[in-house]
């Protein structure tokens, strides 16, 4: 009973490991645009900063005295912050093939556009060959990973049977 709930689960993972290839190019698309967004409005502060004979820094410096003021320094303080951490995302997961993305699930670290991605994304049937690797690769690991905890949950109990049955055969012997 046991092997068919694992083989059962190892399915699923299969299944679930297949819709990686395209969760992961939909993310990258998202990511994408979210680049292009942050980069547009970096330009635009960078353009005004350099205008005013300014750097970034300078002018973000600047931007202080009213509680609008402070607000807007640290919302684009963070929109910088968010860009370089999409730059250096994107540029990795560019590079990568989507199996090599795999390998990657902590640069997939922008919420904004996980959620987002997430929330549209619909499962479809893999026919790349990338999604066939991917549902191996899901599959072979539930199976690993299953089998290896159910042999950790079953190990204390087998202990106690092969104590248990050397208990009773050495009683069997003395009578």
């Amino acid at each position: 009973m046991l092997q068919k709930l694992i083989l059962a689960a190892s399915l699923a993972t299969g299944v679930a490991g297949s819709q990686f290839p395209e969760f992961s190019q939909q993310y990258l698309q998202r990511l994408g645009g979210q680049y292009d967004a942050l980069s547009q409005i970096a330009a635009d502060f960078d353009a005004s900063a350099t205008r005013a004979g300014l750097t970034r820094a300078d002018a973000l410096a600047q931007i202080k005295g009213s509680t609008f003021q402070d607000a807007h320094r640290e919302d684009m303080a963070r929109a910088f912050a968010r860009l370089d951490k999409v730059t250096a995302d994107l540029a990795l997961l560019r590079a990568a093939s989507p199996l090599e993305r795999m390998a990657l699930p902590h640069r997939f670290r922008d919420g904004e556009t996980f959620a987002a991605t997430w929330a549209d994304f619909r499962p479809a049937v893999p026919v790349s060959l990338e999604g066939a690797y991917a549902t191996a690769i899901g599959f072979l690991a539930g199976l690993l990973g299953l089998n290896g905890l159910a042999a950790a949950l079953r190990w204390p109990f087998r202990r106690r049977r092969s104590i248990a049955f050397s208990a009773d055969s050495e009683k069997a012997s003395n009578l």
